[in-house]
């Protein structure tokens, strides 16, 4: 009879243990998991940020991104996720082979000339339990990750660089694509320059084209002065800024339909 008290007892007990450490992992854990994500996610010492990683986010088709994509250059005074950044950067120049690493646009020769800054405003981009320390910041391609080269919103410096244009200003954060003619001129000769301008248009295209999926709106900035906008993200003496790409959430999105577009064409059939 004792021998089955105790047992009662410890079984007891054991439920007992059971539902506490349950209530811990309901109540504590999700917080101190997504804490250590975060510390993970968010390296200090390093200045690094690694980004969620690349996954589908968006039910729309290449045929209706290429229907919708317009240079939109009003934008809400919202932020950015860190998830839509993510998308962005890696639809621009992140990996989409294994082997040899090619990336998401194409490049000749694969010499790959550019180099991607991100630049972010005060309470730009939410992510990680608040918002990502507003800075100047390089995309590490191979990393899928941001790091820090500047901290501090520069967007008013840039808009001025940019002759005032106030999307840039506007806008949560600002894409700055550079190039390193060398890479691919040391290949192909003068004719490398071409290339570099082509590949620059592709990138520009791929952002616009996920930016649109993510319901975002972007535009493609070529007036500035180059040598100042270098110096504002702290470009090293071989990159020149030949894009700034402006993204956020945009006032008024672009509506078109096909069944719109179609009856337009026919009109014009006569």
């Amino acid at each position: 009879m004792k021998f089955k008290h105790t047992l009662l007892w410890a079984i007891s007990l054991l439920i007992a243990l059971s539902i506490v450490a349950y209530a811990i992992y309901i109540i504590v854990s999700p917080e101190d998991r997504f804490l250590r994500r975060t510390l993970m996610a968010v390296n200090v010492s390093k200045g690094e940020i690694l980004l969620p990683l690349p996954r589908k986010m968006t039910g729309m088709v290449v045929e209706e991104a290429i229907l919708l994509r317009r240079s939109l250059r009003d934008y809400r005074p919202e932020p950015l996720t860190i998830d839509q950044l993510s998308m962005i950067l890696w639809a621009a120049q992140g990996i989409t082979e294994l082997r040899w690493r090619f990336r998401a646009a194409p490049s000749a020769g694969a010499t790959y000339p550019l180099e991607v800054y991100v630049v972010i405003g005060k309470e730009g981009v939410k992510g990680y339990g608040g918002f990502i320390e507003a800075g100047v910041y390089k995309y590490d391609i191979l990393r899928h990750a941001l790091i820090l080269v500047k901290k501090g919103d520069v967007r008013d410096e840039l808009y001025r660089a940019a002759l005032d244009q106030p999307w840039v200003r506007d806008a949560p954060v600002n894409i700055v694509i550079c190039a390193v003619y060398e890479r691919t001129t040391r290949v192909y000769g003068e004719r490398g320059y071409r290339y570099v301008y082509m590949e620059v248009g592709h990138v520009g295209q791929n952002i616009y084209l996920m930016a649109t999926a993510l319901g975002l709106g972007t535009v493609a900035v070529g007036a500035f002065y180059d040598d100042w906008v270098a110096r504002i993200i702290n470009a090293e003496p071989s990159e020149h800024p030949l894009y700034i790409m402006p993204v956020g959430v945009p006032v008024r999105p672009y509506v078109m339909t096909f069944d719109r577009l179609n009856e337009w064409y026919e009109r014009m059939r006569g």
